[in-house]
């Protein structure tokens, strides 16, 4: 049974065999400076603590883990912070780690398996996700890409998929080496039974990425045209029409990804918040501190249930309490960005840069109040929209009776569109 000392002994190892030359001290005297890290040295390093089990240390042995306790991997990850090791930039590949490994891991076969997952942790293959489309957003099972098997046949193994169809919102599409995609390949059945769940390889010459210009004036998202895209059976995950399960996985993940990240006290933005009331005493007023202490109380709360969750989490897949804290998460977002932008009165309306472009990730913290108010703007629309998830809640945690649902049992092909 692997314990903290044993995983501690393990990092000590990898960092001996592989940390870098110091950069000399400025002048004959004192001691040498940090490692100096370059690309080659970062990616043997990421590579090395794949192979060593110290990536996802609850994953088996031989894909990135040990078996060990999900808890324990905050020990590994102090551990190299400590000696200024580099991590894998997880704001850049959030996307593969948060979503596409756990499903790759739970429904992949083992070639699947030992082809994905160690270049998706390193960060040399970037990922994206392929799900909404433009009629198929809030209701996802609604989609309407289409996944034909090559030769005609509706079951069995080989062979190719030909995809048709159209993506949007996707995020990190125009970096990403591969995708996670649904698709429907029976439309003679009711829409959640007739999806299939596939890996599509980006670069193929039949996928178009275009940019959607947002709010912020960046292009994060963008939407994704399918045409004649091959795909190999090899590359289903899960049995064919089984592809709503398997997406089930990925949701449920990608909304503790999005809801259930672990912050400091006071950290994330009701941390810049309270670091702009703290420096600011002359925009004070009554109204403005009693709403952030409000605010600074539900983001405290939020983040404690966020360890409970995760706590949860080192026992089994995660459940339908993943979208309460995304929920959550999207309302502070979006109230403490609005408190911000009140507080700092016309300087909160000032927005430093429109010009178009295509960023790598998301930045909550390091920006104007402008650029957070806007961009949360967002945050109750993807990873699933607020009502969505309201109803996941009431459903599948407080028990309530469904909502009526006229069309549970109508094949896709004869629903209005």
């Amino acid at each position: 049974m692997t314990d903290a000392d044993d995983l501690r002994r393990r990092t000590a190892e990898l960092l001996a065999a592989h940390l870098p030359t110091r950069l000399p001290p400025p002048s004959n005297e004192g001691p040498a400076g940090p490692h100096l890290w370059s690309a080659t040295d970062r990616l043997e390093f990421l590579r090395a603590r794949f192979d060593a089990g110290l990536a996802w240390v609850h994953f088996p042995e031989g894909l990135g883990g040990l078996d060990a306790p999900r808890s324990l991997q905050a020990v590994v990850d102090a551990e190299l912070e400590g000696a200024g090791a580099p991590d894998n930039d997880p704001g850049r590949i959030g996307i593969g780690l948060g979503m596409a490994a756990p499903t790759i891991l739970r429904f992949g076969t083992d070639e699947q398996k030992q082809r994905f997952l160690r270049p998706l942790w390193t960060g040399e293959e970037v990922w994206c996700q392929l799900f909404s489309e433009p009629g198929a957003g809030s209701d996802l099972a609604a989609l309407a890409t289409r996944a034909v098997r090559e030769d005609g046949s509706a079951a069995g193994t080989g062979g190719d998929w030909i995809v048709d169809g159209q993506k949007v919102w996707t995020s990190s599409a125009h970096l990403a080496r591969w995708a996670i995609l649904i698709a429907r390949t029976d439309p003679d059945v009711p829409k959640h039974r007739g999806i299939s769940y596939f890996v599509c390889d980006m670069t193929d010459p039949g996928v178009e990425v275009r940019p959607l210009r947002q709010i912020t004036g960046e292009a994060e998202f963008n939407e994704v045209f399918l045409t004649g895209v091959r795909i190999p059976d090899a590359h289903r995950l899960g049995a064919v029409g089984e592809g709503w399960k398997v997406a089930q996985t990925t949701l449920m993940n990608e909304r503790v990804a999005i809801g259930g990240s672990r912050t400091p006290r006071e950290g994330g933005m009701i941390g810049v918040a309270a670091a702009d009331w703290r420096a600011r005493p002359e925009l004070r007023t009554h109204d403005l501190h009693q709403r952030l202490l409000k605010l600074w109380v539900e983001a405290e709360v939020a983040r404690l249930t966020g360890e409970r969750l995760r706590q949860q989490l080192t026992k089994g897949q995660p459940g339908p309490e993943g979208s309460g804290m995304k929920l959550a998460f999207a309302r502070l977002a979006q109230e403490i960005s609005g408190w911000e932008v009140e507080f700092l009165a016309e300087e909160g309306l000032t927005y430093d840069d429109w010009t178009m472009r295509r960023p790598d990730g998301v930045d909550f913290t390091g920006r104007e109040a402008g650029y957070r108010y806007l961009r949360a703007k967002g945050n109750s629309i993807e990873g699933g929209t607020s009502e969505v998830l309201l109803n996941i809640v009431a459903e599948r945690v407080l028990g309530l009776p469904p909502e009526p649902r006229t069309d549970k049992d109508v094949a896709w092909k004869d629903l209005p569109r």
